[in-house]
C-alpha cells in the first residue's frame, strides 16, 4: 500500500550507528527514507555509516550530545541546511544502569534521567516548529516494557521510561492539531550485542538463568530480534498511522499479556 511509503522523507534516528536504532532505521531506509542518525564520537558515527554502507544505505551521520539542548539545535539546523527538514524522528539514544536503587547515586539517577527522558524532550522540541510550519510530523520515543512495569536494579531506567511513555501522550496532546503524531514503541527483550552475556550457555551447557527466565515469561518463548522492530516502526513514520495518536506499541512477544506458567 502507497501509503506505508517514507519516499521523499527525512529522518532522524538518535544513537542509531548499531543495534536496535541501526536496525529501525534500516527498516526506514528500505520503506524509502533518508536517514540521519548521530552519535556521541567521531569513531563511532564512522562505524555506523560503514554498517549503513555494508547494508547498502547512504546514511548522514552527524557527532552530537543529545543531552545538550545548544548542540541538538545546531544540528538540526545543519541537517535542515545539509539534508532537509526532518518528517520524522526516532528517539533511540538511550543508556541503563543496573543498580540496586538504596547503591544508586543521584548523580547516576540524573544521568539516566537525561538520556532516557530528558534528551527525548531537546530533541523533539528541536524538531517541532518546523514540522508544524510543514504541518506534518512523526515521532517515535523507544519507551520500553519497563514504562509499565518494575523490576530490580532498574529504578532510573524505570523512571525515565515511565516519564517518556508520558511525555508521548502529551506531545501527542500539544502538537496532535498540527498534523503530528507522536507515538512510542516498547521493546520487549531484543537479541542484540549488549545482551548476548544473558543469553551464553552454562559450562554445563544450560541455558542462562536469566535467558530460561525470558523465555519463560515470553509466550513467544524466544527473545525479539532487532528485525522484529521494523514493521511497528515503518507503520508508526508512515501516513497508514495518521489517526494513531499517544499510543504505545508494545513488541514484546507477549510478556505484559501474561502471568506466567504455574510453578
Amino acid at each position: 500500500m502507497a501509503n506505508f511509503s517514507l519516499k521523499g522523507k527525512t529522518a532522524l534516528v538518535t544513537g542509531a550507528s548499531y543495534g536496535i536504532g541501526f536496525a529501525i532505521a534500516s527498516a526506514l531506509a528500505e520503506a524509502g527514507a533518508t536517514i540521519v542518525f548521530n552519535d556521541l564520537k567521531q569513531a563511532f558515527v564512522d562505524k555506523g555509516l560503514a554498517a549503513y554502507r555494508e547494508a547498502g544505505i547512504t546514511a548522514h551521520g552527524y557527532v552530537c550530545d543529545v543531552t545538550d539542548e545548544e548542540a541538538v539545535h545546531a544540528l538540526v539546523e545543519q541537517i535542515e541546511n545539509e539534508v532537509g527538514v526532518i518528517d520524522i524522528l526516532v528517539n533511540n539514544a538511550g543508556i541503563i544502569k543496573r543498580i540496586p536503587m538504596h547503591e544508586m547515586s543521584a548523580a547516576d539517577f540524573r544521568q539516566v534521567i537525561d538520556v532516557d527522558l530528558n534528551a527525548p524532550f531537546i530533541v523533539a522540541k528541536a524538531v517541532i516548529p518546523s514540522m508544524i510550519r510543514k504541518g506534518a510530523g512523526k515521532i517515535i520515543n523507544i519507551c520500553s516494557m519497563m514504562s509499565e512495569l518494575g523490576r530490580e536494579t532498574v529504578s532510573a531506567y524505570a523512571a525515565a521510561k515511565g516519564g517518556l511513555k508520558m511525555l508521548t501522550r502529551n506531545i501527542a496532546s500539544e502538537y496532535g492539531e498540527y498534523n503530528i503524531q507522536c507515538n512510542g514503541i516498547g521493546p520487549g527483550y531484543i537479541a542484540t550485542p549488549q545482551t548476548a552475556p544473558l543469553r551464553e550457555k552454562q559450562p554445563d551447557g544450560s541455558p542462562h538463568p536469566f535467558d530460561a527466565f525470558i523465555i519463560s515469561k515470553t509466550p513467544a518463548a524466544r527473545w525479539g530480534i532487532p528485525e522484529d522492530l521494523a514493521g511497528p516502526a515503518v507503520f508508526l513514520a508512515s501516513e497508514a498511522s495518521d489517526f494513531v495518536n499517544g499510543h504505545i506499541l508494545y513488541v514484546d512477544g507477549g510478556i505484559l499479556a501474561y502471568i506466567g506458567k504455574q510453578p
